[in-house]
């Protein structure tokens, strides 16, 4: 096998989901042996779609997918689903498996070891935070040892130390990857050449270099195209003032009006369709719930993880209405238990004042109802239904059309991501509650979003691992979970 031959190929491949849903439309691209490619496109575009293709799981409507002969390939999923989340470490890697690996246990050690996770083999997966959980996926794709390894958002959920040691070993990966990523910098540390999912064509198109390049190389494009229909508009212009002109004359100038007709007919041929990018969301504003003063929360103890065990720390923390702060800590550590409890207004040691209302952005979207449709899920939290408000609202986050109607499981993660924002706009909550709002989202909405967030007028409380997104919004405590 060498060394930069191709082992996947799509030619003409043509995809949907229903006549509504069109995913790829005559679509070419090509994967070479032992590169590392980055898969770029809209949330709902369907890149994780083209990894159902190449794995199988999808078949094309029409057009051709050619996989190498006898290339294993293993994918790093972007979620746990639900229906593993209550079986053992060690059940679950021998679910990457056909057939029962007898000496599994020092190859999930060796696996873990990669990953950085130290983890007892008879401990239930929902145990673990969701940076561990990010990791266990990676180390499921690693264990089948892939000749081509696909990573669906490898980095929602990591903290920085999980991200470096990522990075690292991508960096120093000897296979064949491709990677779905909106991390501009993790982006940049490994990649050679991008495929870029074009929501409104339904091509791929594809690049060589990092995302930097492409990002590059796409405005370039635009700026020629933008030139070049702006020299042909001014042609056009001219032959039809001339047609007009001549024709008024009469008698043999009716000829040579019509030519400058005709002329300008051709040159309205020649007119380009530029490039669209990618939509971006609505500036928005969270309304917070009116009419609350004084202390909305107070903790003065709260719970964090060491070597496994739950260990009581005392501080005390007070949030009143316009107040931010922010929850930090490695992965594992119990941010994600703690705002689950807050949450759900269970955790010891902590108060939250009556009457307010809680807004709770959770990670995994488990607080949304997946039997629902985004149009019932986004009207369940509104005082009065107003169609209208409802419908602006969504179409402010991209959510137009027969998406409304669709059911929340049926969305990519970063349309339930959309969902979930949309719906803490129509329930104006008192207290906000974001646990890592910048998973599976387009690198183009986080400005939108972190504005948002900084100009929230309640209490809110923050917990992300991505340092550019946090640094645009007003923090005024920081609780450290580890210190």
């Amino acid at each position: 096998m060498s060394r930069g031959e191709v082992i996947v190929r799509f030619d003409k491949v043509s995809f949907s989901f229903g006549i509504k849903k069109p995913v790829l439309d005559e679509a070419d691209f090509s994967v070479r042996r032992g590169t590392k490619t980055t898969f770029m496109g809209q949330n709902g575009a369907g890149k994780s779609t083209i990894f159902s293709l190449i794995t199988k799981v999808n078949v094309p409507e029409s057009g051709n997918i050619f996989i190498s002969q006898g290339l294993s390939i293993a994918t790093a999923r972007q979620v746990i689903p639900r229906d593993e989340m209550d079986v053992t470490v060690r059940d679950f890697f021998q679910k990457a498996f056909p057939k029962t690996v007898y000496d599994i246990d020092p190859r999930i050690d060796a696996v873990l070891e990669v990953v950085n996770l130290h983890a007892k083999h008879e401990k239930l997966i929902r145990a673990f935070s969701g940076g561990q959980q990010a990791r266990l996926l990676l180390a499921y794709a690693l264990i089948q040892d892939p000749d081509l390894l696909l990573l669906d958002e490898p980095t929602n959920n990591l903290d920085k130390d999980g991200i470096a040691h990522l990075t690292k070993f991508l960096v120093d990966y000897k296979k064949t990857c491709i990677v779905i990523s909106h991390d501009a910098a993790f982006l940049n540390a490994f990649t050679d050449g991008v495929l870029y999912l074009d929501v409104f064509t339904q091509k791929v198109e594809q690049y060589v270099g990092n995302y930097n390049d492409v990002v590059a190389d796409i405005s370039i494009r635009i700026e020629k195209e933008n030139r070049k229909n702006a020299q042909l508009a001014k042609e056009i212009q001219e032959n039809k003032d001339k047609s007009n002109f001549f024709a008024n004359k009469g008698g043999q100038m009716r000829l040579v009006a019509k030519r400058m007709r005709e002329k300008a007919e051709e040159l309205e041929e020649e007119i380009v369709d530029v490039r669209r990018e990618d939509k971006t969301i609505r500036s928005f504003t969270i309304p917070s719930q009116g009419e609350l003063s004084g202390e909305l929360l107070e903790i003065t103890s709260f719970l964090t993880i060491k070597n496994h065990k739950p260990i009581e720390r005392k501080k005390k923390i007070v949030l009143r209405k316009n107040q931010h702060l922010l929850l930090s800590g490695p992965n594992g550590i119990g941010k994600s238990t703690l705002l689950e409890s807050l949450a759900s207004g269970k955790a010891k040691g902590t108060k939250i004042a009556d009457g307010v209302r809680i807004g709770y952005y959770r990670q995994d979207f488990s607080n949304l109802d997946f039997e629902k449709t985004v149009y019932e899920e986004l009207a369940s939290v509104m005082d009065k239904l107003f169609e209208d408000q409802l419908r602006s609202t969504a179409a402010g986050f991209l959510i137009t059309g027969e998406l409304v109607n669709t059911k929340i499981g049926s969305l990519s993660e970063g349309q339930k991501g959309l969902v979930a924002f949309a719906r803490l706009v129509l329930q104006r909550p008192g207290l906000l509650i974001f646990d890592e709002p910048t998973n599976h989202m387009n690198f183009r909405h986080l400005p939108v979003l972190a504005k948002a967030l900084d100009e929230y007028q309640g209490a809110m409380i923050l917990v992300s691992h991505v340092p550019e997104f946090v640094k645009q919004i007003r923090i005024d405590d920081i609780l450290d979970l580890e210190k």
